[in-house]
């Protein structure tokens, strides 16, 4: 039996199919068709430092050098109790816990190397010992002695002093509810910081939102100026209303936009805000048009007729 479902879908097909065909029988322009290109030529621009790209940017971890007794380390893993030795087999679940130093010592490898070995007092009053790969010789030089499944206490207390109570724009769709189970979230909206904890193994801080509905959600966040560093300030918040930047957008193609949506004789531009960059691009001409078709990686299909958005599926 074909549903309805299977029937719109496999009308939407043919059509795709149609277009390019009737693509390809076009006007012979010397090349029937252009190659796939990258999201990337979609929109080029000289990319240019934001506000954004620098407002966390001064915070990050603290060299080891400069660690004092009484540092603390959030714990975002059990598994940091297979790094301990034999103290981690007895210290329980850590997950969840507060690690307090008590200090450095050098300690002498297998290999014969002098390396630093940290020790820490757990929440329940053991004492356990994490052996780093930083060789003694090195640690006043060491920018960054990283403690495995831990996150350093005192940089949240920093992006918390900088954030907490404040109200930005949300630019990113991939929200956490309370759960922290990920969903699709409108886009360009007011939130407000309502509390920074410490977050994930990948990301360590996690921020606590309202939106302007007043619903809770969650976001995890890099900080600090590694290039490597995802999900970092700029590309989950903006500092100003981005809806201030497209004044041309009508209120009913800047509503499709906020939750995700597009519809016909939308720009390129606002199908990129709405939707993302697609993952591949295929333009071709056509009788006295160009078509472009933006395919994304979960079936969507985008096409475009000189610019404006003639057919689509959501």
């Amino acid at each position: 039996m074909i549903t309805s479902h299977h029937l719109t879908s496999r009308i939407f097909t043919l059509a795709v199919a149609a277009v390019l065909a009737a693509t390809a029988q076009g006007c012979f322009t010397g090349i029937e068709s252009t190659p796939k290109i990258t999201a990337g030529d979609v929109k080029r621009e000289k990319i240019e430092e934001r506000p954004e790209d620098r407002y966390l940017a001064d915070i990050m971890p603290q060299p080891p050098a400069d660690w004092q007794p009484g540092k603390e380390f959030y714990v975002t893993d059990n598994k940091i109790s297979l790094l301990l030795g034999a103290s981690g087999a007895e210290a329980g679940n850590l997950a969840g816990t507060i690690l307090r130093l008590e200090n450095l010592s050098e300690v002498t490898s297998i290999d014969g190397k002098r390396m630093v070995e940290a020790t820490f007092t757990t929440e329940y009053g053991k004492e356990v010992s994490y052996r780093s790969d930083v060789q003694a010789s090195s640690l006043d030089r060491s920018k960054n002695m990283e403690v495995p499944f831990t996150i350093e206490v005192d940089m949240v207390s920093k992006v918390a002093e900088r954030m907490k109570g404040k109200r930005y724009y949300i630019v990113t769709s991939s929200w956490y509810d309370t759960d922290d189970n990920a969903l699709t979230g409108r886009r360009f909206i007011p939130v407000t910081v309502v509390d920074v904890v410490p977050g994930s193994t990948f990301y360590p801080i996690k921020l606590i939102l309202n939106d302007d509905k007043g619903k809770p959600l969650h976001l995890f966040m890099s900080v600090g100026s590694d290039l490597r560093a995802t999900r970092k300030f700029g590309s989950l918040l903006s500092l100003s209303n981005p809806r201030d930047r497209y004044p041309e957008i009508t209120d009913a193609n800047w509503n499709n936009i906020v939750n995700g949506r597009v519809s016909e004789d939308m720009t390129r531009e606002e199908c990129r805000l709405a939707l993302g960059a697609p993952a591949t691009v295929d333009r071709r001409p056509g009788y006295s048009i160009m078509r472009e078709i933006w395919t994304y990686e979960n079936g969507r299909y985008l096409i475009f007729e000189d610019g404006l958005l003639r057919s689509f599926r959501q």
